[in-house]
């Protein structure tokens, strides 16, 4: 457990707070609520961008909720390792599955019309805007796949999470990990045989062993 230090001009150094890791947090929140708050001012951002990339603006908002009220009540089971982050994923993307038809809904949208300006973060708009990851023909192979594959290209792609991290946060096997992952890359390269700008596992060659 790290500790920051103050060195004021005097020479004097003042020891402050301890930067509590993620298990600490969780483990001191058992006794004390009110530190699982730095849980959620460290992930939510991330929590909240990855639902809105998926179901939009709307639902984001109610389910980055959701996602963290639920892990304060599961709290105690959380196995989570230095980061808390793919947990959080894990349960972000269970809730999903409840809203499985409004993902699809929103899916066949984008690849009737192509990208929904709306449910695009600001600092995505150019990459977008060039054809990549929500584009009106990844968003049709999206689409097709079977929930738990596109899970865990979602994760793997948007989430820069590790095999083992997804693992973790569908509490899967990694070796199921890998199959999922390698049945939508070969999906997804049926539909965008042509693209060479989108998800790593999309383009043909790509490496499913890491």
């Amino acid at each position: 457990m790290a500790r920051e230090t103050d060195r004021r001009s005097s020479g004097t150094v003042r020891v402050m707070e301890p930067v509590l890791s993620d298990v600490d947090c969780l483990a001191r929140s058992l006794g004390e609520p009110e530190a699982f708050e730095l849980i959620f001012e460290r992930h939510f951002d991330a929590i909240h961008k990855y639902l809105h990339r998926r179901v939009g603006r709307d639902l984001a908002d109610e389910l980055a909720a959701e996602t963290f009220a639920s892990a304060f009540e599961g709290r105690a089971s959380c196995r989570a390792g230095d980061s808390a982050l793919p947990w959080l994923y894990g349960i972000a993307t269970n809730l999903l599955r409840r809203r499985f038809r409004a993902e699809r809904r929103q899916l066949r949208a984008y690849a009737r019309r192509g990208v929904d300006r709306g449910v695009v973060y600001e600092d995505e708009a150019e990459a977008r805007a060039e054809g990549s990851s929500f584009g009106a023909r990844l968003a049709s192979a999206l689409a097709a796949m079977r929930p738990r594959e596109r899970d865990a290209l979602l994760l793997y792609a948007l989430c820069d999470l590790s095999y083992d991290e997804i693992a973790l946060a569908l509490d899967v096997p990694v070796g199921t990990v890998r199959t999922w992952l390698h049945r939508a890359r070969r999906r997804a390269q049926r539909v965008l045989a042509t693209e060479t700008n989108v998800f790593p596992l999309a383009r043909p060659g790509a490496e499913l062993n890491e």
